[in-house]
């Protein structure tokens, strides 16, 4: 052998010995990614966002992402190997890992916490708990040892080789086994392993289609018929097929058809199985979408107004600049035909756009009329879809079969590879913003930081801005365009306000109507016109209390009063979920004098049967909303005329458009307007803004009414002119005065325990730490939220104040993660929970 083929032969050595890792995002909260060793074998099939199943611990089978390939041997510990590979291709993008890992950055989480929370569950394997036989065991070998149920299971093994914990309790027909299986394993009979189950099922239907040689051979065709002369039932089948076919018409297109299409009437599924075990007849398994496909001619644009002709060309303007830009329209002004205009470019760019909506109520509507105009090249991404169906989303986009996406705020997710536009409708809303669990994000903020990956534009549109969204428009960080007309000559409601303290005093209110409403409302049902009326609390009443004793049943696991629901007839909490019978007399002194306080939309439905009998009313609220499609029915219902009243909560207020509403009344303002929160006044002024936008389209002015007790508060009068400006100069001046966001940066520190003395002491200590490294005017509490104790946990809340453009909110942001960490190594306070809230809202 010459040196040169010597050298040649080491080098291909070398190659061989090459070890590959791979550091794996896990959906668990622990920092970091982790390190595995991939094997030979699985070398191909693991590349940058693919899904991997790994062990984490002793027993814990994961499935993570692959974050990245590399050569580097781990110094720490020793690496696992990679267990298997999932996918033949990624599921996740490199836009998506750099997606992920600002996320955690920024909202102060691991980016295990936001893979979980961005992959839809049917991507996200289950481990399962399976046993089998010890085969060094000498199992069996003395019978006296073992139990009558451990026998049972060890004959079971010897016959099925594993079974899981389901089966194992099925077959001794009770629930709690593991007093049997930890007996058997410490005999060392059985061995205890995870095995993992892929949640995703791909929906399949049975098609049936004819054998090849009667397709190709009319002889053959001819003479089945005569062999199936004395056989009507099965040749009533075969001409069923021919017919649905086309062959009878002489049609030689070889077509699979469903196999429930063939039994339809009287023919049978024993006589088509006995011409499929004949091999006359090949059945298959066929895998389908389960979204929908749209049928029919599509819809082409509608023309635009002068106003919105105006309003498009300013905001393709403002896009040459690279900025995100905020439409100013009002209600009514016709935002969603300018969209459906960008849209369209932006699809035949070649181009994928994410259209983005705060609640599912809005995208019933919208998404009904982008089907009109797009399509089946819509995919809907909600959680009112099944795993299986958001699976086929989240596959569509990645494949680029699905180019446009309309959708709640972890659309933001979605492995997009060429985004070009963001479309944010309703920017205002606080629905956008996820609470729990972790990532604590903002949607809004998060589509403009993805838009930056892409060099996509962003257009935010809204009748009624966030405060920060117009600061930043006017510093010039966004591009401004407004849209002041309404479409058409629709003209923005007449407001009159109706004084519940008056009518009370007058005894003139009948339960929770004035005077005023009630007679808007018959006046309206009189002109065959319809009511939406706006009440943000559900339920029939907020608490019982005893007239003699003032007692109000609580919930027992958390620190607020339990809501009664005449439906049902229960009283829940509405943070925990918590339900109870209602009682008979009162649980402190025995008095049947049990009384409701206060109402919600259940009572005003209820109400409005006894008031308005021959009217046709409906609740539009979580309670009703719960399924699929209710949303959908509900809004169906009420735009073909069905429905006469329609009562709801905020969900009403998200841009739905009703041709016959001509009324929209208003319960409860003074409860929104004067809730404790810095950002009351503009969450009053964009609700009832919003909803009163409901009234009146096209060329009718509509009305609201709405009741208070304090018909002179000074934002009463800017709401009824729909001035948004005066607004938001007075709300500025204080936001700046106080020192609150847009001029100052806000991280929220939750801290919860199941003990309130530790939770206090650890909250002290934790907010020291924090005065001494930033000083005390930029941290307020420790204090109680107005509900402190929630599923058993008490809370506190720290908040940081940063004033922008004088100190580093990254390092601040460090220093609070650390001195938490540190704070929960105490041990004390090891059982603490604490964690951040970037930009609460």
């Amino acid at each position: 052998m010459s040196q040169l083929e010597l050298n040649s032969e080491l080098d291909e050595n070398f190659e061989e010995r090459v070890t590959y890792f791979a550091d794996v995002i896990l959906p668990i909260p622990l920092p970091g990614t982790y390190t595995y060793r991939i094997p030979r074998d699985l070398e191909e099939h693991i590349e940058l966002g693919s899904r991997v199943v790994v062990q984490f611990g002793k027993k814990k089978i994961l499935t993570g992402i692959v974050k990245l390939v590399h050569e580097t041997v781990p110094k720490v510990y020793e690496a696992k190997y990679v267990l298997d590979s999932l996918d033949h291709a990624p599921v996740v993008n490199t836009f998506q890992l750099e997606f992920f890992a600002w996320l955690a950055q920024y909202y102060m989480c691991t980016i295990g916490e936001v893979l979980n929370a961005a992959m839809p569950s049917g991507l996200k394997l289950t481990s399962e708990s399976l046993i089998q036989l010890n085969p060094e065991s000498e199992v069996l070998g003395s019978e006296m040892e073992y139990s009558a149920k451990e026998l049972a299971i060890l004959n079971a093994l010897k016959a099925n080789d594993r079974l899981s914990f389901d089966q194992v309790s099925e077959l001794l027909g009770v629930k709690m086994i593991h007093p049997v299986l930890k007996s058997l394993l410490q005999k060392e009979s059985i061995l205890l392993f995870e095995q993992v189950k892929d949640k995703f099922k791909p929906k399949t239907v049975k098609t049936i289609g004819l054998a090849g040689q009667f397709l190709e051979d009319e002889s053959a065709m001819q003479l089945l018929f005569e062999q199936l002369e004395k056989k009507p039932k099965q040749q009533a089948i075969l001409l069923k097929y021919l017919s649905l076919t086309r062959m009878d018409e002489g049609e030689t297109k070889v077509r699979d058809i469903l196999k429930s299409s063939l039994l339809t009437g009287d023919l049978s599924a024993s006589s088509l199985k006995t011409l499929v075990k004949n091999e006359i007849f090949i059945e298959k398994e066929k895998i389908i979408s389960r979204l929908d496909e749209i049928d029919g001619e599509l819809e082409k644009n509608h023309s635009l107004s002068s106003e919105q002709q105006k309003a498009l060309e300013e905001i393709l303007l403002a896009f040459q600049k690279n900025k995100p830009v905020l439409l100013h329209g009002v209600t009514g002004s016709g935002k969603t035909e300018i969209y459906i205009n960008l849209i369209q470019q932006a699809l035949e760019n070649g181009g994928q756009v994410l259209y983005l909506l705060p609640e599912i109520a809005l995208t019933t509507q919208i998404v009904s009329r982008l089907h009109k105009v797009f399509g089946s090249a819509l995919g809907v991404y909600h959680s009112k879809y099944s795993d299986n169906e958001r699976v086929e989303i989240w596959n569509g986009v990645n494949n680029a079969k699905i180019n446009l996406v309309a959708g709640v705020r972890s659309s933001v997710f979605l492995p997009f590879d060429n985004l070009s536009l963001i479309l944010i409708d309703e920017e205002h809303e606080s629905s956008y913003k996820q609470y729990e669990p972790a990532p604590r994000y903002h949607a809004r903020d998060a589509a403009i930081w993805l838009s930056h990956l892409h060099q996509a534009n962003v257009l935010m549109g809204t009748a009624t801005p966030s405060v920060d969204s117009y600061q930043n428009a006017l510093d010039g960080k966004y591009e401004l365009v407004e849209l002041p007309q309404r479409f058409g000559a629709g003209k923005l409601p007449e407001f009159e306000l109706a004084n519940i303290l008056t009518s009370r005093k007058s005894k003139r209110m009948k339960g929770d109507f004035t005077p005023e409403l009630l007679e808007g409302i018959k006046h309206t049902l009189e002109k065959k016109e319809q009511v939406i009326l706006f009440q943000n609390r559900r339920g029939y009443s907020p608490y019982l209390i005893c007239h003699d004793c003032n007692h109000v049943p609580k919930c027992q696991s958390c620190d607020v009063s339990l809501t009664y629901h005449m439906h049902n007839n229960v009283l829940i909490c509405h943070y925990c979920g918590h339900k109870e019978s209602v009682p008979a007399i009162c649980d402190a002194c025995g008095s049947t004098a049990i009384r409701t306080v206060g109402f919600g939309t259940e009572k005003l439905e209820e109400d409005l049967k006894i008031l308005f009998p021959e009217a046709h009313i409906q609740r539009m609220d979580q309670d009703t909303t719960r399924s699929k499609y209710s949303y959908q029915h509900i809004i169906d219902r009420f735009e073909r005329g069905e429905t006469d009243i329609l009562v709801g909560t905020q969900m009403l207020s998200k841009g739905l458009d009703f041709d016959k509403v001509s009324l929209v009344g208003v319960f409860d303002y003074d409860r929104i307007v004067h809730f404790p929160d810095f950002r009351s006044h503009e969450r009053a002024f964009q609700l009832i803004t919003q909803v009163s936008g409901r009234a009146g389209r096209k060329d009718d002015q509509g009305k609201v009414i709405l009741q208070t007790g304090e018909p002179d508060e000074p934002l009463l009068y800017k709401i009824r002119t729909g001035d948004y400006k005066s607004f938001f100069q007075t709300e500025i001046l204080e936001r700046q005065n106080f020192q609150y966001p847009p001029f100052y940066r806000l991280i929220k520190v939750i801290l919860k325990h199941k003990e309130k003395n530790i939770l206090q002491q650890a909250s002290k200590h934790y907010a020291g730490r924090l005065i001494g490294e930033l000083g005390r005017q930029r941290v307020l509490g420790p204090q109680q939220p107005v509900i402190s104790r929630i599923r058993n946990l008490y809370i506190e809340e720290i908040y940081i104040k940063i004033e922008k453009k004088k100190i580093n909110v990254n390092k601040v942001k460090e220093l609070a993660y650390k001195l938490g960490l540190d704070v929960k190594q105490h041990r004390d306070y090891k059982t603490l929970r604490l964690y951040f809230d970037v930009d609460p809202v």
